[in-house]
């Protein structure tokens, strides 16, 4: 059974960063992609950017630059780096996994975590 546990969402200023964590069980990374979305109120779910199975990242546009992902496969934990954070980037994000899937459209999926960038 595959089990994704998001952490490291907070409140953090314009210009700041964060680390996001996402702990994976009930699958080994290399098979599955793996990507993080995010939903602001009243906004539609945003792809940030995915890992895909060869180990290839993508980014949405609007994060290009600031944010980074990455993974540790000896603790099977996903993390998304976001740095130089703006107010746009406030909204729950979510780790996600499954067959060739690159964000909200994984049938796999944690409980999110809280971001929230102020001015």
């Amino acid at each position: 059974q595959v089990q994704l546990v998001e952490s490291g969402g907070g409140s953090v200023q314009a210009g700041g960063r964060l680390r996001l964590s996402c702990v994976a069980s009930g699958y080994t990374g290399s098979r599955y992609s793996e990507a993080w979305f995010r939903q602001a109120p009243g906004k539609e779910r945003e792809g940030v950017g995915y890992r895909d199975s060869d180990g290839m990242t993508h980014y949405a546009d609007s994060v290009k630059g600031r944010f980074t992902i990455d993974r540790d496969n000896a603790k099977n934990t996903l993390y998304l780096q976001m740095n130089s954070l703006e107010t746009g980037d406030t909204g729950v994000y979510y780790c996600a996994t499954g067959w060739h899937c690159s964000g909200a459209d994984c049938p796999h999926r944690g409980q999110g975590t809280q971001v929230t960038v102020s001015i």
